[in-house]
């Protein structure tokens, strides 16, 4: 998709801080960091949100894990992280490219949701 900003990253046209690449997956630190770890890895396929997932992802959907976890430990997330994929607009997500946000660092985030 063209005017994708994910798919424009991917293809170079956007720049991004690197952290990882390989022929399905790609991994940049998030440009609002909400903690001192936290980066995106994204399927460089364009696929608008988890909800549009099927079983041919399955590969790709396990790189994007796989290499999230290696990634966290490798960025400095030794003692714990966490993963966030917003779907859809109930989801709030913003942009409809799935991505996984990994969060990480002294105690980042407090319980899972706000009661």
């Amino acid at each position: 998709m063209s005017d994708c900003i994910f798919c424009r990253i991917v293809k170079g046209e956007i720049p991004a801080n690197k952290i990882y690449e390989d022929d399905l997956v790609f991994a940049f630190h998030d440009i609002r960091p909400l903690t001192p770890v936290h980066f995106l890895v994204i399927p460089k396929a364009h696929i608008p949100s988890m909800a549009e997932l099927s079983e041919e992802h399955e590969a790709i959907m396990g790189r994007v894990m796989t290499v999230a976890g290696r990634l966290a430990r490798e960025q400095g997330a030794t003692d714990g992280f966490r993963t966030i994929i917003n779907t859809g607009r109930v989801g709030r997500q913003e942009v409809y490219h799935l991505h996984v946000h990994v969060l990480g660092g002294p105690e980042i985030l407090p319980g899972m949701l706000k009661r």
